[in-house]
């Protein structure tokens, strides 16, 4: 695959991380506060653009839902940071705000919080892919599949599934009632059932006003867009071909952070819509690191440069990566097992 990578064999051992990260984890108040109000207002802003613009066409109206789309994943980072804690200084500041933040973009914060939580904890381990993951096989465990599961399988990891169907059906559909969600998640269900009730007041409003046509015309673009745009970026920052994946005795926290997390990097322009979160191997040695200080602390330690870089461009290769093969330890294509490119895949035929 096309893209810069540097071996993180010279990378700091945990505990340097731990060190060289520490100075970037505070809230600034103020950062937090206009960039929460300012994205807020623009959001809000770019809506009414769009009502106002049906009256000329709905081409302009979704023109109107590129930008709209980013601001609203730019809104998901704001919510993601308040789930790390790491958006206000007060655990109540972070629920209050990424609850109300989770109405707008349709992810029940608590439920979200939680299954991104065991993103982190196990992100790159084997024998933890569960909540909060694409769903990625071995070609070991491609192999053993029937062809009914192979299928299924092939179905999940298209792009157009993961890309259109996938968001529509996650934040629109399976957010309302996320079944596979264990029982004993009290909050967190808890949470998917206001959250619920904010979608049905804010509904009940516009049915009322603007009326639901037109809302749909209007707001359906933007999750549509926003998703695709949100999924890809998740894609891309960890379904790179020299990621990182261990079983878990051999799995390691800061080697998953920095060797299984790409820094996709992108424009100016597109970092500030896209939260910061390119810097994305900066993230997951460090949670707590605020989305605006990101880029600060990469540009100001060296060590962060060792690993994968993939520009825009170069991101698209990643879309035929599909299965992991243990015995190169690399991601590879469905292609590449017809080609005998996978010596693992091999073994198991």
């Amino acid at each position: 695959m096309a893209a810069d990578r540097v071996p993180p064999t010279a990378a700091p051992a945990a505990p340097d991380w731990n060190r060289i990260l520490a100075p970037y984890k505070g809230v600034h108040l103020g950062k937090s506060l206009w960039q929460l109000g300012s994205t807020a207002s623009l959001f809000a802003l770019n809506w009414w653009a769009m009502v106002a613009s049906l009256e000329v066409g709905y081409w302009l109206t979704l023109l109107l839902a590129l930008p709209a789309a980013g601001l609203l994943t730019r809104l998901f980072i704001i919510q993601h940071d308040c789930g790390h804690g790491c958006f206000f200084r007060t655990p109540r500041a972070n629920h209050v705000v990424g609850f109300l933040l989770g109405v707008v973009t349709l992810t029940p914060y608590q439920y979200w919080r939680r299954t991104h939580a065991l993103h982190h904890a196990g992100s790159g381990d084997l024998d933890r892919r569960d909540f909060g993951e694409i769903h990625t096989l071995t070609v070991r465990e491609y192999q053993a599949l029937s062809r009914r599961g192979r299928l299924g399988y092939r179905l999940y990891r298209n792009m157009f599934v993961m890309l259109v169907i996938g968001p529509v059906w996650q934040f629109v559909f399976k957010h309302r009632l996320p079944i596979d969600t264990p029982r004993d998640w009290k909050r967190e269900w808890r949470s998917v059932m206001l959250t619920n009730l904010g979608i049905a007041a804010v509904l009940t409003f516009a049915a009322l006003t603007l009326g639901l046509g037109r809302f749909a015309l209007v707001h359906l673009p933007i999750v549509v867009f926003g998703g695709a745009l949100g999924v890809w970026l998740f894609y891309v920052q960890h379904q790179f071909e020299d990621t990182y994946w261990e079983e878990h005795e051999s799995w390691d926290f800061h080697r998953a952070g920095a060797e299984g997390s790409s820094f996709l990097d992108l424009p100016r322009w597109l970092h500030w819509f896209t939260g910061n979160i390119g810097y994305h191997h900066v993230h997951h040695l460090s949670s707590r690191i605020p989305n605006y200080s990101l880029r600060r602390c990469m540009e100001e330690n060296p060590e962060l440069s060792a690993v994968t870089r993939l520009t825009w461009r170069h991101s698209f290769a990643c879309a035929r990566l599909k299965l992991w093969d243990e015995e190169s330890r690399r991601l590879v294509a469905f292609a590449d097992l017809r080609d005998g490119a996978c010596r693992s895949a091999a073994s198991v035929t």
